[in-house]
């Protein structure tokens, strides 16, 4: 499923001449990620730590963000999330960079409170000025999810580096880990996948007018509906996509669930500039880190062509929710989604009972 038109003309980026934020990144947004299997061996040699009862979600299952009850009406998610420039324009990076930070607490089912700002710049190499169009597209999402940036950090760096400390309340019988999906859960998508595959593209000076504004629509769309999940009582499991790609999170959703999945490649949303740049090659050093850190895990016909791997493993900058429900929830899923961000996000496949592992077949949810 192609989401957008195609493009027709490139971008002229303004006031972008002098300063190019990419040009400092060695890897922009969450495509900058630890790879998974680095990460896993990383985790797997620190020594354990203190677990008190009141910590419901820590690190076991790779989930979003660590939740801590207060009491039996409230918990704390906690959660922070920084990157490199994906885009040149400053406003847009901060924008970006806090969208995708919040996320985090939208996934667990929680509702935003306050957040911290983490600030690495070069300040040899950037105008105040510049870093500070950075802070303010950082404020002005904050400002729309309704919370505060109460203070934070800044060091002085080689790279440039923003994101956000995000905490947020729920109530802890009704909190979204990633480790609760039941077998036959529909799952449903709520952003289009292409977000790494269009930065990509961007930094070869492929990306059009409206593919930009395509890539800067969704990765600054809040992950409301996060909240809003949290209400419906068919909704098992929730997680956010981002730098391990959809195949890598719906893999942690597996594991933390004891179950299996299948997607329907058909079916999947995609930004249809990322759709056409991938058939020509275009993709993250990324999306390949990420095949060969799961790829045994995941199943795809022996003909599938390399940009439907890419694609799976497209790591998203502030990307969707993915969202295991029952059918019977599935209605009011959509509506959330919809009421949220003017779309009712897409359903791209199922869990099933078996081993932790992940199968794409060709055809769609309907067939």
């Amino acid at each position: 499923m192609i989401a957008g038109a195609l493009p027709q003309a490139r971008y002229s980026f303004p006031n972008m001449n002098k300063i190019k934020l990419t040009q400092f990144s060695h890897g922009g947004g969450c495509g900058c990620k630890i790879a998974p299997g680095v990460l896993s061996e990383l985790l797997a040699s620190m020594p354990a730590g203190i677990v008190p009862p009141e910590l419901l979600v820590g690190t076991d299952t790779a989930d979003d963000a660590a939740v801590y009850r207060l009491n039996d009406r409230q918990a704390i998610v906690a959660t922070t999330d920084f990157f490199t420039p994906i885009v040149d324009n400053p406003r847009d990076f901060g924008r970006i960079a806090a969208t995708n930070a919040l996320s985090d607490v939208y996934a667990m089912g929680a509702t935003p409170i306050f957040a911290l700002a983490v600030v690495g710049m070069p300040l040899d190499k950037l105008p105040r000025e510049v870093i500070g169009e950075i802070l303010q597209g950082g404020a002005e999402v904050c400002r729309e999810a309704g919370i505060p940036i109460a203070g934070g950090h800044s060091i002085d760096v080689l790279e440039p580096i923003y994101g956000l400390v995000g905490l947020g309340v729920v109530d802890p019988a009704k909190v979204k880990t990633n480790a609760g999906a039941r077998d036959g859960d529909v799952l449903v998508l709520s952003k289009p996948l292409g977000i790494g595959i269009l930065s990509a593209g961007l930094k070869k000076d492929l990306l059009s007018a409206q593919g930009y504004a395509q890539m800067i629509k969704w990765t600054t769309t809040l992950n409301r509906a996060g909240a809003r999940l949290a209400e419906i009582e068919g909704v098992h499991a929730v997680t956010d996509v981002t730098g391990f790609g959809l195949a890598g999170h719906l893999l942690e959703m597996c594991r933390g669930s004891r179950l299996g999945a299948e997607l329907c490649f058909e079916s999947l949303p995609v930004i249809a500039e990322a759709a056409a740049l991938v058939r020509d090659g275009i993709a993250t050093g990324a999306s390949t880190r990420n095949w060969a850190s799961y790829g045994a895990d995941v199943v795809m016909a022996a003909d599938a062509p390399e940009w439907q791997r890419k694609l799976v493993t497209d790591p998203q900058t502030s990307g969707g929710l993915l969202i295991a429900c029952s059918g019977q929830a599935l209605e009011a899923v959509q509506a959330a989604i919809s009421d949220t961000q003017g779309e009712p996000g897409t359903v791209i496949g199922r869990m099933l009972a078996g081993p932790p592992k992940l199968k794409v077949v060709q055809g769609s949810v309907s067939e």
